[in-house]
This record gives structure tokens, sequence and C-alpha cells, in this order.
């Protein structure tokens, strides 16, 4: 036999057991916003996401006999839930996702249109409790019911500013969902809603006639509240306006993140949200942002940052555990426990479990802001949250 041949005999065998041996490839989609007036947001989910890939992939990942890496697929839907819809079809169809991702209410509802019967997990990031009450076998829910919030919040604003309050939160189904809620919650306790003027948060820098129209009602607080940029624009130009009231702000924005807009916490005095993430100095949230500084220096992470990379983390247990990366329903059946023995490390949120439909338990944390500092507040993950 010549030289030549056995060469290319030797290839080839290498070349077999190289395919034999290859890894086969996880693709999770992703679907949010990473452009517009919420593109700070959405990027912030996406560095969640390929934090928790990036991990997964620095060691041997085996499901059911076959070694795999994980990939993320983003794209871009800007905030429009009918480009959601088109995009998690392209992902499903073209990219064969074993999971998507979608942060935001608007695209989730677009997606639980379809999902079930596309047999793809449909991993929700918003806390809105209507997506896990319609029932969809395939959803996943992954922050906490926002409806936990509004009793502390009402309370802790009513006692500080008084009883009149305004609505100027975005115009987005989130936010109306928010406002819902909120409404009844405030007048129960003796509040009065004096006016309500939501706005296009994602397509506007300029809110002051917004603002001015529903400051002319002189409320004693303002419950605002869409992605973090746009929100702190409303809040920023409320002050600039007269404003010394307090703020509700609804957990989508991050109040750390709304400072670097402002220019600190002096404009954001008297409000109340969700602690961020670097100021929890629990010990999973502590080692997870060094962790993340390390990766984005001068850069904390958020809780959408943490809590998909979770859910990434999850997904992929769920999946050793179902012994399948493509039954999307088995995936889903392991969820639950997939979630509630993720070791500390890739739990920094301490997220318990999953509820019946769907939906993650955990204790948060609010905070407030007092003297131009963050003042947090522990709340217990309770039976009534879940749902």
């Amino acid at each position: 036999m010549k030289l030549q041949t056995k060469i290319l005999l030797l290839a080839a065998s290498l070349a077999a057991i190289g395919s034999a041996h290859a890894q086969e490839v996880i693709k999770i989609g992703f679907s949010g916003p990473l452009s517009g007036g919420a593109a700070l947001y959405g990027k912030n989910v996406l560095s969640g996401m390929e934090m928790a890939a990036a991990e997964i992939n620095a060691k041997p990942l085996d499901i059911g006999g076959k070694k795999y890496k994980v990939e993320i697929v983003p794209l871009d839907d800007k905030y429009n839930p009918s480009e959601t819809g088109i995009n998690v079809q392209r992902l499903v169809q073209q990219h064969k996702t074993a999971a998507v991702l979608v942060p935001h209410s608007g695209g989730v509802f677009a997606v639980q249109a379809f999902n079930e019967k596309s047999k793809v997990l449909l991993l929700a990031y918003t806390s809105l409790p209507q997506v896990t009450e319609r029932g969809n076998q395939l959803t996943i829910r992954i922050p906490p019911d926002f409806t936990g919030y509004v009793v502390p919040f009402t309370k802790a604003m009513m006692a500080r500013f008084g009883k009149n309050i305004a609505f100027a939160t975005g115009d987005h189904d989130y936010a109306k969902a928010w406002t819902a809620a909120f409404k009844p919650a405030w007048e129960a306790a003796g509040g009065k809603v004096v006016g309500e003027n939501p706005m296009s948060y994602n397509k506007a820098a300029d809110f002051y006639s917004g603002v001015s129209r529903v400051l002319q009602s002189k409320p004693d607080v303002l419950l605002i509240g869409g992605a973090s940029e746009p929100t702190a624009l409303v809040a920023k130009q409320a002050r600039e306006l007269g404003f010394k009231g307090g703020f509700v702000v609804l957990d989508q924005a991050k109040l750390d993140e709304m400072a670097k807009v402002t220019g600190g916490y002096a404009q954001l005095e008297g409000a109340i949200g969700v602690m961020p993430l670097a100021g929890d100095d629990r010990p999973s949230p502590t080692a997870f942002t060094a962790r993340y500084h390390k990766l984005y220096p001068g850069k904390d992470p958020s809780t959408e940052v943490s809590l998909n990379y979770s859910a990434v983390h999850a997904t992929i247990v769920a999946m050793k555990l179902a012994g399948t990366t493509t039954d999307a329903v088995a995936i889903r059946a392991q969820m639950d426990k997939a979630f509630s023995t993720l070791p500390k490390e890739i739990n920094p949120n301490e997220i318990e479990g999953l509820t019946d439909k769907g939906g993650t338990v955990a204790n948060t944390i609010i905070a407030v802001v007092e003297q131009g500092k963050l003042k947090g507040q522990f709340l217990r993950a309770t039976e009534s949250a879940k749902n």
C-alpha cells in the first residue's frame, strides 16, 4: 500500500474517532430587547445566560451518554411581542433550540400561543403571576410573583409620604398588570389614586410633558417603572419639575442602575424597590457578585443577571435528570427538582423550587433609599405567593 494511501486511511480513521467523541450542542434561545430603550435590560439578561453557559462548558457535560456543550442563541426583538413570536419560531425551527428565554411579559404571552404545540420549554423572565395562572404546561416563570411586593411597598410609602398616589408607569403589559394589582391594595389601605398617565418608556427619552401632567394631581407618591434607564429619567425629570415625594419602583427597574442615570441616590430619595444584588450581603449573592466583577470589571450584576444565570443552570440540570436534551415535557417535569437542588454558588437568589404552576419561590429583599443610601428589608417567601 502506498504511503499516500496509508496517510489518507489514517486521516479518515482519526476523523471517525474524533466524530464519535465530538461534543453535541444544546442550544438555548433568547429573544429580548438588545436595541432601543430597554437594551440595557436585555443585555443584562443575556450576560447572565452567557455566564452560566461558560461555566457549564468549562466542565465535562454528559447527558444520556453523550457529551455536550451549551450555546446561547440571542435574537433582538426590540421589546416588541410580535417580533418575539417570529424570533422564537425561528429559534425552534432553524436552530432547534431546546428551550427559549423571553424577558418580557408581552413576548411571553405571544410565545405561549404556540410553545406547547411546538414542544419548546419557555423560560419566562417576568414576575407577572398571569404567566403561570394560564396553565401553560411548558412555561417556567423565573422571578417570584411580584404581588408579594405590593403590600409592603404600600405600607412603607403611605407611612412616610402620604395617601395620594399617581401612576406614571410604562404603557406595556407588565406595567399595566402592576397598576391593576397596586390600585386596589393602595385604596384598601385608605389611600387615593389621584392621577394616571402611562407613558411609552421604550420609545421616548423626554418624559417632561407626561410627568408634568401627572404632577398636576399633586401626588405624595409616584408609581413608576419599566426598564431601568427610562424609569430613572422619569424620576429625574419629576424631581426637576419640583416633585418631593416618594417613588414606588416596579421590580423590573433596578435602583442601582437608576442611580447611575440620576447621578447617585439623591434624586431617588424616598424610593422603594427591589434590593440590588450587589447590595445583598448574604453569602451566595456576595460570592456571585465577586465572580461577575471578574468577568465584567466595574459593573454590578442585577437580579436579571443572576436569576437568568440560575435558570440556564437549572435547565441543564433538568436535562441531566430527564436524560434528554430534546423532550421538553420530560425536562419540564424535572425543573422543580433542578432548581431546589442547585448548589448555593449557582443559586445566588436562593430559589427554593417551583410552585405547582411553575413559578419560582424565593425569599427576597426590598430596599428603600434613606439619606442617600439603600436600606434593606427581608421578605420571606409565603404560601400566598405560590401561584
